[in-house]
């Protein structure tokens, strides 16, 4: 709910900027305690202003905010340090996780946890380990998932609650959450692996924890998330997914 509430020192990340007139940006902010935003940053275009260097995706701010409409104002931005933008293939990683916050949640609805979680993908992102970027995306996709309530437990069958036998196969789909593997499924996971992501998700670290899970099942786990992930972002494509592609293709 907006508020017309000062709110200072606000852990945030920028997710996307607008064009709101010659010399104003509108934002899509995420932040810790407030979740996902809208602000107007007034003259942050102009070559004077202080926001203009740090208004960057991917860079750890601490914001100040009024207002109570729906896009409230930015009043103070301060860059937290810690890493340089990220290039390349962490950049379009990055900008794929600020595009599934954009598509899957609400404005106004705090996901303290989530924002964590987010952080700490973040940090992976610029920190160059190119090993464990893809695990730690697939982590993040899950516990956003878990987050909004739309994953499915995963060490039982969604339609029977039957548990999982450990040495069969199931497939996570979209319209019928997990069930045993058909002939028609691209890609599954034994029932092993699936109680073994389940249990991550709920370790006192998760974002660690699940990381590692994701680590052993990586081929399998991707194709099935991404399916999920984009039937519930109502598109056939994400943007940042096909510039991927375009660019994989030059």
């Amino acid at each position: 709910m907006a508020t017309n509430k000062r709110i200072a020192d606000e852990p945030a990340y920028v997710l996307h900027r607008y064009d709101w007139s010659e010399s104003s940006l509108i934002l899509e902010v995420f932040t810790r305690h407030h979740g996902r935003i809208a602000l107007v940053a007034k003259g942050a275009k102009r070559p004077s202003s202080s926001f203009r260097p740090i208004l960057l995706p991917l860079q750890p701010l601490h914001v100040a905010f009024g207002g109570d409409a729906e896009i409230r104002t930015l009043k103070s931005a301060e860059w937290q340090g810690g890493h340089v933008m990220p290039t390349g293939d962490a950049l379009m990683s990055g900008l794929y996780l600020n595009e599934l916050l954009l598509l899957l949640l609400a404005r106004d609805d705090p996901h303290p946890r989530l924002f964590d979680v987010y952080a700490n993908v973040v940090q992976v992102i610029a920190s160059e380990h190119g090993e464990v970027l893809q695990s730690a995306l697939r982590a993040f996709e899950l516990l956003l998932l878990r987050e909004i309530g739309l994953l499915p437990l995963l060490d039982a069958q969604t339609m029977t609650l039957l548990d999982l036998d450990p040495q069969a196969r199931y497939s996570l789909v979209p319209e019928g959450g997990l069930r045993q593997t058909n002939a028609a499924d691209r890609a599954s996971l034994s029932g092993a692996q699936w109680t073994a992501l389940q249990q991550s998700l709920g370790d006192r670290a998760p974002f660690t924890a699940t990381l590692r899970a994701c680590s052993e099942v990586m081929a399998e786990l991707k194709p099935q998330l991404r399916t999920l992930l984009t039937y519930h972002c109502g598109v056939n494509t994400l943007r940042t997914r096909q510039m991927m592609i375009d660019l994989q293709s030059l």
